[in-house]
């Protein structure tokens, strides 16, 4: 079941400041670059900004010639192949991954990098570059988001490390229906304060 999400500005923020949805693979096991996923952006004082965290994920890639393959639905514990048939590359399911709690992609082609994507709503949530062949993308996530305010940064992009570092909120959705994401703080001056995000109104399942 998806979850319905509601952002509320009640911040004293008056730089049109944007926020940063995210989502970190925990399956690295060194702190990779995480993918913007959502991005909400003219979000005004009191405004509001409804989005929902879908429970299904879909998994693609691209190969080394440019080539994007469709998105198919992936469960944790899934393992996929990137292959050659007789029309191309192909992503097809591949049986059961090494780890139960785990999305894997093998790169099962016998030359060329691929780039193995994750996404949620049809949005990018989380990539592996430069996959080689016989190598594997491994992603895992907790059921919790990031989120914080930063400045230029765009849906669907990677983003660099200090970007990452400035956020530092976590929300557990785990079990949670629907809730609204309120941020509070900003402003300027002497009585500016950090921003805050607080889930409220939560309805569980």
């Amino acid at each position: 079941m998806d979850i319905k999400l509601n952002f509320i500005n009640n911040s004293n923020d008056a730089n049109n400041s944007s926020v940063v949805i995210f989502q970190k693979n925990v399956a690295s096991d060194f702190e990779e670059l995480a993918v913007a996923w959502q991005v909400i952006k003219y979000c005004g004082q009191g405004d509001n900004h409804p989005f929902t965290y879908p429970m299904q994920t879909t998994i693609g890639a691209s190969d080394s010639w440019g080539n994007f393959t469709p998105q198919l639905q992936a469960n944790q514990g899934q393992m996929f192949q990137m292959s050659l048939n007789a029309s191309g590359d192909v992503i097809s399911l591949a049986g059961q991954a090494t780890s139960i709690h785990e999305i894997q992609l093998l790169n099962n082609l016998s030359k060329g990098a691929i780039n193995a994507n994750i996404y949620k709503n049809g949005k990018l949530l989380a990539t592996k570059t430069n996959v080689a062949p016989q190598q594997r993308a491994v992603f895992e996530f907790k059921p919790t988001i990031w989120i914080g305010v930063v400045s230029q940064v765009n849906q669907g992009e990677v983003m660099n490390s200090a970007i990452i570092s400035q956020v530092n909120t976590e929300l557990n959705l785990f079990g949670i229906a629907s809730a609204d994401i309120v941020m509070t703080g900003g402003g300027s001056g002497p009585n500016a304060q950090p921003f805050n995000f607080t889930l409220e109104n939560i309805n569980m399942l």
